[in-house]
């Protein structure tokens, strides 16, 4: 486990880039992501998938409220394998008052694709804890 809260710190993945417009993370395949019959399961995609495009949504949003995924859809190009670092990129589709839609690229150390996909996020009128949003930003929003 790293020191990333939640589900992220659980696999593993490291924060490489977190901006408004792009955000990369990184992980690397061990047993702990393989199903039963030893390949990488297809869910650690859509959820690093749709983790990574929550802080790029949150980000881009700020202080304005929070975001929630609402679909998450995405497609297994190429299997991958333990030992594998898998970078995944969030770029933004669309960003509106009340909802994003961001695209996701997961790729392996020589960059080639393994996974791609579609995260929709909503964007409710709630507030966010300014700490919370300052763990990938570095400021307290005031």
């Amino acid at each position: 486990m790293s020191e990333v809260p939640g589900l992220d710190g659980v696999l593993g993945v490291e924060h490489v880039k977190v901006t408004a417009d792009e955000v990369v993370v990184r992980f690397t395949i061990t047993d702990q992501h393989l199903q039963p019959f030893g390949i990488p399961h297809g869910g650690i995609y859509c959820a690093v998938h749709e983790s990574t495009a929550s802080v790029a949504g949150q980000v881009w949003l700020g202080t304005k409220g929070v975001v929630v995924g609402t679909n998450n859809s995405t497609d297994f190009i190429r299997q991958a394998k333990p030992g594998d670092t898998i970078t995944v990129t969030a770029t933004p589709i669309h960003r509106g008052r009340s909802q994003q839609l961001w695209h996701l690229d997961s790729v392996n150390q020589d960059d080639k694709l393994i996974a791609q996909g579609q995260v929709r996020l909503a964007n409710l009128d709630q507030e966010i804890p300014p700490e919370a949003l300052a763990k990938f930003t570095g400021a307290i929003p005031e």
